[in-house]
C-alpha cells in the first residue's frame, strides 16, 4: 500500500480507508480539486472520492498549466498509477472526461486493467470532430463572454478584473488543451461506460453523448439531467444520486 495522498495531483476530501473503491475526479476547464469536495457526503461510505488537482491551481498555483491534453495524461499517469493499486473508478466533466477516457487508454496498454467503471459528463464522445474549440483564440473581452455563456465562472470573478487578469492564463491554458486534442482511433475500452448531460447544455447534445457507446464493449448508458453545462453543480445531489448507484455494485 502506497503512503496517501503523497503527490500534489490528487487531494482527498475525506479520508476513508475501509472504502473499497477509489473515485478519482477530473475536473472541467478551469476547474479545481475542490470541486469536489462536498462529494463524500452525497456517495456510498464503501467510496473514497479522491479529487485531481491539475498544475497551475490550488496548491500548485506556481506550476505552469499544460497547453495540450497528451502531456497532461502522461504526467497524470506517471503521478497516479502508483494509486491505482486497489479498485479504482473515473469520473470526468467535460475537459475532464477526455483526461480520464485517455488515462484508461494508458492504464490498459501499460498496466493491462482499466476503471472499474468510467463516468464521463458534459463532454460529446472523443471521436465527434466540432469545430467550436478555439475558443483559446478569441481575444480577452471575447474570451470572457463566451466564459459567460458557458455559466461555470460566477459572475463576481468575471467582473473582477484583476482577479480575470490572474485567472486568464489558466484558463486560456486549460482550453487550448481542449481545443488541441486529437482523438487516435484504439480498441474499445473493456469497462462500463455511463454519460451525463445537461438538458440546457447548447454544446454537447444527448447524440454527442450517446456517441460515447463505441468506446466500450460493455455496458453503456446515457442520461440527461436538468441543467447547462455546469448541471454537475447545480444538479449535484441528482448526479451523486446516479454515481451511487453504479459505485454501490463494487
Amino acid at each position: 500500500m502506497v503512503t496517501r495522498q503523497a503527490t500534489p495531483w490528487v487531494v482527498i476530501p475525506k479520508p476513508n480507508p475501509s472504502a473499497s473503491v477509489r473515485l478519482f475526479c477530473f475536473p472541467y476547464a478551469g476547474g479545481t480539486a475542490a470541486g469536489f469536495r462536498k462529494w463524500p457526503a452525497g456517495l456510498p461510505n464503501s467510496v473514497e472520492v479522491w479529487s485531481v488537482q491539475y498544475p497551475g491551481r490550488g496548491s500548485r498555483i506556481r506550476e505552469s498549466p499544460f497547453t495540450r491534453i497528451a502531456p497532461l495524461v502522461d504526467a497524470a499517469a506517471e503521478a497516479l498509477m502508483p494509486y491505482m493499486d486497489s479498485p479504482f473508478a473515473f469520473f470526468g466533466h467535460s475537459m475532464g472526461a477526455v483526461v480520464a477516457f485517455e488515462l484508461s487508454r494508458i492504464l490498459r496498454r501499460e498496466l493491462s486493467r482499466t476503471p472499474l467503471h468510467l463516468f464521463v459528463s458534459g463532454r460529446r464522445a472523443p471521436q465527434v470532430v466540432d469545430d467550436t474549440d478555439e475558443i483559446y483564440k478569441l481575444p480577452d473581452d471575447e474570451f470572457v463572454e463566451e466564459l459567460r455563456r458557458l455559466n461555470g465562472t460566477p459572475a463576481e470573478v468575471l467582473e473582477h478584473k484583476e482577479l480575470m487578469q490572474l485567472m486568464l492564463p489558466l484558463l486560456r491554458a486549460d482550453f487550448e488543451a481542449i481545443g488541441t486534442y486529437e482523438y487516435r482511433e484504439e480498441p474499445p475500452l473493456a469497462c462500463p461506460i455511463s454519460a451525463f448531460g445537461g438538458l440546457e447544455d447548447q454544446d454537447v447534445s444527448r447524440d454527442n453523448l450517446a456517441a460515447w457507446r463505441s468506446q466500450t464493449t460493455s455496458s453503456f448508458s446515457v442520461r440527461m439531467m436538468p441543467g447547462d453545462h455546469f448541471f454537475l453543480h447545480s444538479g449535484e445531489p441528482l448526479l451523486l444520486g446516479a454515481l451511487a448507484q453504479e459505485l454501490a455494485k463494487f
